[in-house]
């Protein structure tokens, strides 16, 4: 009777990468996109080049991501979060005006700045882009930027006179047209929006 080997042990699996390697090309995207839009503007802009620019197949984009404008707003969330977050801890008239301070700087240098610029002009004639720009980043951001001057508020930093929105409408709304027209923010703009707006509490 032959006997019998002992069954070699299986080789261990090696770890997939497959997760890392989408991560890389879907960071190479967000790159791409955003920086070709300060290139050459949002409708020069293409999945094309952004494929081209990322290293990247377009049906892999495709695959992620049915439109630019999705491509664009994934880039805008995901840098809004990281440079100018909205204050979570306990607000005061003077975080609130550092706020606008990123807000500004974010419009005027970063190129996640220019996207939000872009898709604001785009969806004055694209109702899809309006909407999704809403559903996805305008939305979400005021629910964050209501419960900061709610906050606030409550805990007698501020007393504006307007409802929150509102407020917040006031605030930005100065910031955003000055970017649009490429004119620079004042310091001295955003000192009396936040006391003119805001009241702030005298020490």
């Amino acid at each position: 009777m032959v006997a019998r080997m002992p069954a070699s042990s299986p080789r261990p699996r090696r770890p997939r990468s497959g997760n890392r390697r989408d991560e890389t090309a879907r960071l190479a995207v967000l790159h791409a996109a955003d920086d070709l839009l300060a290139e050459h503007g949002f409708n020069a802009l293409t999945v094309e080049a952004i494929a081209r620019r990322a290293g990247v197949a377009k049906q892999t984009i495709y695959r992620w991501w049915p439109s630019k404008v999705e491509i664009l707003l994934d880039t805008l969330v995901e840098d809004s979060d990281k440079r100018f977050p909205v204050p979570t801890t306990e607000p005061t008239a003077a975080s609130i005006r550092d706020y606008l301070t990123g807000f500004a700087r974010f419009l005027a240098v970063d190129p996640a700045g220019k996207v939000l610029l872009a898709l604001l002009a785009e969806a004055q004639h694209d109702s899809r882009t309006a909407e999704r720009l809403h559903e996805r980043y305008l939305g979400p951001r005021r629910d964050q930027e209501r419960d900061m001057l709610t906050r606030a508020v409550s805990a007698g930093e501020v007393s504006p006179e307007l409802g929150p929105d509102a407020t917040m409408d006031a605030l930005v709304g100065p910031v955003v047209y000055r970017a649009l027209t490429g004119a620079a923010v004042p310091g001295d703009l955003l000192d009396t929006l936040v006391r003119d707006l805001l009241r702030p509490r005298t020490k």
